[in-house]
């Protein structure tokens, strides 16, 4: 793992608590709110498990007969420890068969670290095969995400190199300083940066990281002119919710109706707001 004064210089330069929540909404301090929504075909929720205490756990409400569900682990932006301050986006995902553990609990206060998103991963894991775990063989363990907002964005790069993770995504976040470029050269999966444009303050950031991947790495980035804080706190996660979805189903679904959003000259985002450039795609 890298060095915590990742996370301090993250917080203070860039990615700061008091910045961010005078942008995002806070969320409901009760750890026993349930949220019910999304656009996809499930009516999805939140809830607590003590076998993970300092997480979200984002889930469909009824769990899908014959279908598992790929899981996704999410680091807040400004590394705080709410499970419920992006819950729009991440109720979203869930609704469209995904099964999303944020870090934090919800209402949560604090702050996280890259290890979450680890304990995350390995919480899924075990429940799939533990018994009587609800969860047990409705989940798909070979297809993993790891994604964050900002100081989120970049405690998944400190966890990227995990051989479970089948791809990275970073939203409004990038490398503070050249030290850290090490990272980049640990990550293995598809990678998909989504910033705010010119005007968000990590987009800077975010494209010199994707000028420096590793040779053959596929990557994808993706601008929308909307600024640091994007569209998660619109119902659903307004636009960055639907292209989230489509990343997701294309890398941990295979579904090709989403892939032909991001390859190719004509792709479904390359005639719309967005700026978009790709590498290595197929």
């Amino acid at each position: 793992m890298g060095s915590p004064n990742l996370f301090r210089r993250a917080s203070a330069a860039l990615f700061g608590l008091l910045m961010a929540a005078a942008v995002i909404p806070a969320s409901p301090a009760s750890a026993d709110v349930q949220t019910m929504g999304g656009t996809g075909p499930y009516d999805a929720e939140y809830v607590t498990t003590l076998r993970l205490r300092n997480h979200t756990v984002y889930r469909p409400v009824n769990l899908p007969a014959g279908e598992q569900l790929p899981i996704v682990a999410w680091g807040n932006g400004a590394c705080r420890a709410d499970g419920t301050w992006f819950e729009n986006i991440l109720t979203e995902f869930a609704s469209h068969g995904f099964l999303v553990i944020a870090n934090g609990r919800p209402g949560g206060t604090g702050s996280t670290d890259a290890e979450m998103l680890t304990e995350a991963i390995d919480w899924a894991v075990a429940e799939n095969t533990r018994l009587f775990s609800p969860y047990r063989g409705r989940l798909d363990t070979g297809s993993i995400a790891v994604m964050g907002q900002s100081c989120g964005g970049l405690e998944t790069y400190e966890v990227a190199d995990d051989p479970r993770i089948d791809t990275t995504v970073l939203w409004n976040s990038g490398l503070l300083t050249d030290r850290d470029n090490h990272l980049l050269t640990r990550l293995h999966a598809p990678i998909a940066y989504f910033t705010g444009g010119p005007g968000d303050i990590a987009y800077a950031n975010a494209v010199d990281d994707y000028g420096r991947l590793p040779r053959g790495l596929p990557a994808f980035m993706g601008h929308l002119d909307v600024g640091h804080f994007g569209t998660f706190a619109q119902p659903n996660g307004g636009e960055y919710g639907r292209v989230g979805v489509a990343w997701l189903k294309w890398q941990l679904k295979g579904d090709q109706q989403a892939r032909q959003q991001f390859v190719g000259p004509d792709c479904g985002l390359c005639s719309t707001e967005w700026d978009v450039q790709s590498k290595n795609l197929t």
